[in-house]
């Protein structure tokens, strides 16, 4: 205990002496944000691009017809509408690293919850699809909405996976919301 005060390193840092904003290797990085490109690279993001370029092309097609003439096209307008949009922000939010600010968010049981909603409200869609495209049969129309009903079948079907895989990282993380907040 005689040499205690000797052994004490009692040096001081300042933010910036570690870099300007804590810049990252990895990607750009700031105070309020920094972008995780190893995300990019995981299946649960590669899901997600999926999901994003699927659901986009569900409602440019459909939308593309003569929508009204049938009510269930209005169905299937709003969810792959509404599900693009909250898929976008949902990746924006996991990429640019903000659900690390968010932590009071059970973030890995929000996107299990998402996913596993979305499959299901998707699935409904592509049902309410596949059965309104045999009136257009004959008509301009009748090609495109064949092809928003298999693109539907098929985001449903990844929406679906990426339940999975979020089903698998909660259950990693021992099930429990209050375990941990932040999916890896």
């Amino acid at each position: 205990m005689a040499d205690f005060p000797g052994k004490v390193n009692t040096e001081t840092s300042t933010p910036s002496s570690h870099g300007a904003g804590g810049g990252s290797v990895l990607g750009f990085a700031s105070r309020y944000v920094s972008m995780d490109m190893l995300f990019i690279r995981t299946i649960p993001a590669i899901l997600m691009l999926v999901e994003i370029v699927l659901g986009l092309l569900v409602w440019a097609l459909i939308s593309s017809t003569q929508l009204t003439l049938i009510s269930a096209y209005g169905w299937v307008m709003f969810v792959s509408v509404i599900l693009w949009i909250l898929t976008i922000v949902l990746f924006w939010i996991l990429f640019l690293g903000l659900q690390y600010k968010l932590n009071l968010v059970p973030w890995q049981l929000v996107v299990l919850v998402f996913n596993g909603v979305a499959a299901v409200l998707y699935l409904t869609a592509f049902i309410a699809n596949a059965a309104s495209v045999t009136p257009y049969s004959g008509t301009t129309d009748y090609s495109r909405l064949a092809a928003a009903a298999f693109f539907g079948i098929l985001v449903t079907l990844t929406y679906a996976a990426s339940t999975f895989f979020a089903y698998m990282a909660w259950k990693e993380d021992g099930g429990n919301a209050a375990n941990s907040t932040i999916p890896e």
